[in-house]
């Protein structure tokens, strides 16, 4: 594994921003990682602003605050908007039916439509943030095995099990 990985997912309350957030800091663990997450978000209950940072690596963690993220899952455009700057040489998994590109970024996107995707083929939206943690955990196969992210996601998200498998599984095939 490299020395430390760095992941902030930014979205708006009720993406499942923090659920991803956990099952990579619980997956990084079954890998036998140092892991920290951090949670901010706004005052509002449900759509507000919400933000989880991940820090995984082989040695203990110094600071848990994402500086210059490896990967950024920018959920909202506000997110995205908000958050690009930090982005030096990382990558960025976007849903375009969220989110209007920055055309003088130069680091690589990745764009996913993980909410029509999740709409159309699962019936419901509620499933996209499952299709990102799919895409995200294939980006990082090499320092998080599959199967510790599926054990992962099956302990923090109890129901519609069979549906958020194949979820995951639809966004890890994606790339």
């Amino acid at each position: 594994m490299a020395k430390r990985k760095e992941i902030l997912i930014s979205g708006f309350g009720g993406q499942g921003v923090v659920r991803i957030g956990q099952i990579l800091s619980l997956a990084s663990v079954y890998q036998g990682a140092y892991t920290t997450m951090l949670i901010s978000h706004g005052t509002e209950t449900r759509g507000g602003y919400v933000r989880s940072q991940v820090v995984i690596s082989d040695a203990p963690v110094d600071s848990p605050i994402v500086e210059n993220p490896d990967y950024f899952c920018a959920l909202s455009k506000a997110a995205y908007n908000k958050f690009i700057s930090l982005v030096k040489n990382g990558t960025i998994i976007y849903d375009p039916g969220y989110v209007e590109l920055n055309n003088e970024s130069t680091v690589n996107h990745l764009s996913i439509n993980a909410r029509e995707l999740a709409t159309y083929e699962l019936g419901k939206e509620l499933f996209a943030n499952v299709i990102v943690l799919g895409v995200l955990s294939k980006l990082m196969s090499d320092i998080l095995d599959k199967e510790n992210v599926l054990k992962a996601m099956l302990e923090r998200i109890i129901r519609f099990q069979e549906e958020n498998k194949k979820a995951f599984e639809m966004g890890y095939n994606l790339i």
